[in-house]
């Protein structure tokens, strides 16, 4: 496993553990959704509701992988060994980052606005300039788009344990990891 891939899942893990109590619980995808959802108010009830499905099924997926004791909680070490097995946890990162991306694109025009794109990435709490960082890194057009494609591509490599020098890497301040 590359040292980025690491630095990238200890980002991840912390964004999600949105109470802050050091564990993943499905309270902390409620959560999360919740504030992914409000921070796409042009989109219709059927993006909000992917995306809702897009957590419930991340956080279904973490506890039917790792929750062997039942207690309903991941923790980093858990969450690590899935999250960096492709084979295990793909098809949950694939509609994760197609459900993100759409709420992103609500015309369906296959791009997003770096407004859009900042709103979500903030609500999910990322901070600002890395995210100007990496909408950058997806080299956006004249009128500061990216392609929704180019989006779910990112968010795919960003969970691949093999990459390194991606633009998700931009998200990491690896001076604070």
């Amino acid at each position: 496993m590359r040292i980025e891939a690491t630095h990238r899942v200890q980002l991840v893990f912390s964004l999600l553990d949105a109470d802050g109590n050091g564990v993943l619980e499905a309270r902390d995808f409620d959560l999360m959704a919740g504030r992914v959802v409000a921070a796409a108010p042009d989109s219709d009830e059927a993006a909000h509701g992917a995306m809702r499905d897009a957590f419930l099924r991340y956080w279904t997926t973490l506890a039917a992988e790792l929750d062997a004791d039942g207690d309903g909680r991941i923790t980093f070490e858990e969450y690590t060994a899935c999250v960096l097995s492709p084979e295990r946890f793909d098809a949950t990162v694939d509609a994760f980052a197609r459900a993100l991306a759409a709420l992103g694109d609500p015309a369906g025009e296959g791009q997003v606005s770096r407004p859009a794109f900042v709103a979500l990435m903030t609500a999910i709490g990322f901070g600002r300039a890395n995210i100007d960082a990496l909408f950058d890194a997806f080299g956006p057009t004249p009128e500061d788009r990216i392609a929704v494609a180019t989006w779910v591509e990112g968010i795919k490599d960003y969970y691949a344990p093999d990459k390194a020098g991606i633009p998700g890497d931009q998200l990491v301040d690896t001076a604070a990891v």
